[in-house]
């Protein structure tokens, strides 16, 4: 293990900022038995086997099937969607091995100014509670490459300690940058060294700064680079990753969608049909479809409100979506026969919609 103590020459934003919206990164099953893909939505009661304040903020839970057996398989970058008991839905990576399915783990860090998820998980999870969660998802997979570099921010790490413990099992080099607030903010360490301290140079921002992504950048020819942390991070590392020519080299896990650009001249709005109520409403260029919605005196469920859960999903009756979620595959896109309406839009001057 190597860290950094002295500020390098090299800046980027900060590695240890709270999660977008109080999200994890981008990932979501639909409800059960509805729209496209709907296999995908499986659903099942764990209990929480127990929990470890494992840095400044961060707090594991290992999930256990009720019952006993064995858990769904999962592969190295995959979320599971944890159903909170106040119905509110949120993702979080697995960072447990998915050679073991005797049991699930999760990392969450609290954001106390978030939107309360994260909240609610520090507050009411403890050792003997039930909860409902989705089948893992993957929007994050590794791919197989000769060598990896991992740049992780924050509770970027989970996803992260479970790649770099599989790449380490298949005996592939492999590098770890990981910055962090402080040292106190470091999660998972103890596991880190104990698989592949060596490869892991720590950057506590107090002390150090920024990561000197440059170098990193220099030191990765011929590596596929993985890079999951705040938002500041990973658009400076996709930056000198395209100025070297290598963005095809390079892999995000996003804390929340690429923002859309919305026109505010009138030009981006669109007339919502509402089929089931009996209601029509125009949807302005600055308003999502969701709140054009409620506006209409309909109270249609939502959850993240950001593309990842599926909650507010619906189905198409009539007209072209513009799809901006982080959810469907592009052959369930291409389908058009549902959309999540927190985030996708119209094409056409007019859609139809199930509600």
């Amino acid at each position: 293990m190597t860290t950094v103590t002295e500020r390098p020459g090299a800046t980027a934003p900060a590695a240890d900022a709270a999660p977008a919206s109080d999200v994890e990164p981008a990932s979501g099953l639909l409800p059960d038995g509805v729209g496209p893909g709907s296999e995908r939505a499986a659903t099942f009661v764990v209990r929480v086997e127990g929990t470890r304040r494992t840095a400044a903020g961060i707090t594991s839970y290992e999930l256990v099937p009720v019952g006993g057996g064995t858990l769904p398989a999962w592969s190295v970058g995959s979320h599971l969607d944890v159903h909170l008991h106040s119905g509110v839905v949120r993702q979080y990576s697995l960072c447990s091995d998915p050679s073991d399915l005797s049991h699930y783990r999760i990392g969450v860090l609290e954001v106390v100014d978030g939107r309360g998820g994260s909240r609610e998980v520090h507050r009411e999870l403890r050792a003997g509670v039930e909860l409902t969660v989705s089948a893992p998802r993957n929007n994050f997979e590794l791919e197989d490459a000769e060598k990896y570099v991992f740049v992780a921010g924050g509770i970027g790490i989970t996803p992260m300690l479970a790649m770099a413990r599989e790449v380490q099992r298949a005996g592939k080099p492999w590098r770890l940058v990981y910055a962090a607030r402080s040292n106190d903010h470091f999660a998972f360490l103890a596991e880190l060294m104990e698989f592949g301290g060596e490869n892991v140079v720590l950057v506590p921002q107090d002390v150090a700064g920024h990561p000197d992504l440059a170098a990193v950048v220099a030191g990765s020819t011929g590596a596929q680079v993985y890079c999951c942390g705040p938002g500041g991070l990973m658009n400076a590392l996709t930056g000198l990753m395209e100025d070297a020519g290598r963005a095809d080299d390079l892999h995000l896990e996003l804390f929340a969608p690429a923002p859309v650009a919305v026109a505010t001249d009138g030009s981006g709005g669109f007339t919502l049909a509402l089929t089931a109520s009996g209601l029509e409403v125009e949807v302005g260029a600055d308003e999502t479809a969701l709140e054009a919605i409620r506006r209409a005196g309909v109270d249609h469920p939502s959850s993240c409100e950001m593309g990842f859960c599926g909650t507010c999903e619906v189905r198409v009756v009539d007209g072209e979506v513009d799809h901006r979620d982080d959810l469907y595959t592009e052959a369930e896109r291409a389908t058009g026969g549902c959309m999540l309406v927190c985030v996708s839009r119209a094409l056409s001057a007019k859609l139809a919609i199930d509600v």
